[in-house]
């Protein structure tokens, strides 16, 4: 490793947890290209993740919504 990414590392780990999952996210999707049906659906991912940290959304547990949709379409 160079002092260059020892001395990058030591400041990306005093950042607060969320921005280094931002960008933690944004390292691992430059590693591999990505279809642009990939790329919609990691935007879409970001900013429902987004949605969730501002608090503009609530999460809902899986079987929760499931039970929803299935009351829905009964």
């Amino acid at each position: 490793m160079t002092e260059t990414v020892r001395e990058l590392q030591e400041k990306v780990l005093t950042l607060p947890t969320d921005e280094r999952a931002a960008l933690a996210e944004l390292l691992l999707a430059s590693l591999e290209p990505k279809s642009s049906a990939q790329r919609a659906w990691a935007q879409l991912a970001s900013r429902r993740r987004e949605d969730v940290v501002a608090g503009k959304v609530s999460m809902v547990p899986g079987a929760e919504a499931v039970a929803r949709i299935r009351a829905k379409l009964a």
